[in-house]
């Protein structure tokens, strides 16, 4: 698979990752309505620098994966029912769970740093991304050389800007739709959730 390919992949799988609300793309909003863009992008290209960080020792952790088979099967059969899990978590909370999309941003350092410190607090990435990269070599969609690697940082910072972009512009009128409310939202997470779990299942069975 050609690198062009890879990054896109890389972007998407971060930009989906990133999109449901949380702190570090809420904080970004935030920023921008209290203190505008230009203090809001100083935060995420903070968040993107220990990204960058994150998602390359994912792949070098799946590097190590991709030589030992046998501890890759265990983890596919761990993420397989954690996944599960967190779906089935998401389903049965969607009508309850209130997500808080004002958090109080009081902090009056640069905010570039701040961005790095709450996105060094979500180490999550380094799990998931790990776990896509060992999917994506073991179905021989991506190999491990240098340029490779870079492209697929790239494309993962890249995805992660772009689902923060999109935060920081129309946070206004995305608050107050459906599309952003608690219990869609929880219901798109336990459906992504779902069909990564069923997407682990075929590749155990299949045992690639």
């Amino acid at each position: 698979m050609n690198n062009t390919l890879i990054f896109f992949i890389s972007l998407l799988i971060s930009f989906i990752g990133v999109i449901p609300p949380g702190l570090l793309n809420v904080s970004a909003a935030k920023i921008s309505l209290k203190e505008g863009h230009n203090r809001s992008f100083i935060f995420s290209f903070g968040v993107c620098i220990v990204v960058s960080v994150q998602v390359y020792i994912a792949v070098i952790f799946a590097k190590y994966l991709s030589l030992h088979p046998e501890v890759t099967v265990i983890l596919k059969r761990v993420a397989f029912v954690i996944f599960l899990l967190v779906s089935a978590y998401f389903f049965s909370t969607a009508k309850s769970t209130n997500i808080q999309l004002e958090h109080s941003i009081k902090s009056k350092q640069s905010r570039f740093f701040q961005g790095m410190f709450m996105s060094a607090l979500n180490v999550f990435p380094i799990p998931f991304q790990a776990y896509v990269v060992t999917t994506l070599l073991s179905f021989k969609w991506m190999n491990l050389e240098a340029t490779t690697i870079g492209t697929y940082v790239s494309g993962a910072v890249m995805g992660t800007f772009m689902a923060l972009y999109i935060y920081i512009l129309f946070f206004d009128t995305l608050k107050n739709t459906k599309l952003a409310s608690p219990k869609n939202m929880n219901y798109t997470i336990g459906i992504i959730t779902l069909l990564v779990a069923i997407v682990t299942l075929i590749n155990l069975v299949s045992g690639n």
